[in-house]
């Protein structure tokens, strides 16, 4: 009897954890498509109270014959995004605002990352928490916009920067 009620309480814990897993993996792995776009997990790294700048990440990939651009974004989290690109300059860092954007280039894809190009969240409203989901708008040239969302992970993700 002791047997069966520890092999039923083992099977428990097992799908309990198979559940959290699969949760955790499609959080971390979340990608949207539209057309011929695909954007492979956006994410950006949690901020301290009182920020008001955050960052957020992304692969964007183009399955078209043509060079596509990417214009801007919005979100309801900032009161501005903006992208920017990284750079050596004199042994010092410096950082660029796009403000034509970027082109996906035809067939091709951009990764933003740390430490490279990536998006500016300018005037937040609240800390970024970790975990949370950050709508954010993204406009392509064209006219065409795709809504995805920003997952927050913890602060140290963008130190520590992963390939997603």
């Amino acid at each position: 009897m002791l047997n069966r009620i520890a092999g039923s309480f083992a099977r428990s814990i097992v799908a309990v954890s198979a559940i959290l897993l699969l949760t955790t993996v499609t959080a971390l792995a979340h990608e949207y498509a539209s057309g011929p776009l695909k954007v492979v997990h956006p994410w950006s790294p949690s901020t301290t109270p009182g920020a008001t700048v955050g960052a957020g990440y992304m692969k964007v990939v183009n399955l078209s014959p043509a060079p596509i651009r990417l214009l801007g974004a919005s979100s309801p989290a900032a009161a501005r995004v903006e992208f920017h690109s990284m750079s050596m300059d004199g042994g010092v860092m410096r950082m660029r605002p796009l403000p034509e954007g970027l082109v996906v280039p035809a067939n091709g894809q951009v990764q933003l990352k740390p430490g490279g190009m990536h998006m500016m969240l300018i005037g937040l409203n609240r800390p970024l928490t970790e975990e949370e989901l950050v709508p954010l708008t993204l406009i392509f040239q064209g006219g065409l916009r795709m809504d995805v969302e920003l997952y927050v992970e913890n602060m140290g993700a963008a130190v520590n920067a992963h390939e997603h």
